[in-house]
């Protein structure tokens, strides 16, 4: 007599499993051999030592631009350049600012005028027996 097979683990059988297993314990074998002889060959062929000389240089030029920066910028903030630049900026603006507003007033005064005009030459071409005030 047979004996019903269980189920488990969506659906697969517990021969199935195992043999799922065994696969996945071949591939971690392989991959294991593989890493083995990669780091090898890298080892051997000096590739890792260059790898890391690089790093390693890599990191001291991060490190030494970081502090130049800072210390451009300390060298900068003491001497005032950075005030006086963030100060000339303000100026600016605020002048930038004074100037749009004088022109903006000019525009509406002159807008203002050339209405004016136009009304009064419209004004002058319905009637035009008459002269202009002030002329002889």
């Amino acid at each position: 007599m047979e004996s019903a097979k269980t189920t488990n683990y969506k659906g697969k059988s517990p021969e199935e499993l195992a043999e799922m297993i065994k696969a996945i314990a071949r591939n971690i074998r392989d991959s294991s051999t593989q890493v083995r002889e990669t780091v090898k060959t890298l080892r051997e062929s000096g590739g890792l030592q260059e790898l890391t000389e690089a790093v390693n240089m890599a990191a001291i030029a991060a490190r030494d631009t970081a502090k130049d920066i800072n210390d451009t910028a300390r060298k900068l903030q003491e001497s005032g350049v950075l005030d006086e630049t963030r100060a000339a900026v303000e100026e600016t603006a605020s002048s930038a600012k004074d100037t749009a507003r004088r022109v903006k007033d000019e525009a509406t005064k002159t807008a203002e005028g050339m209405k004016k005009t136009t009304e009064d030459l419209k004004s002058y071409e319905s009637k035009p027996d008459e002269k202009p005030a002030g002329t002889t």
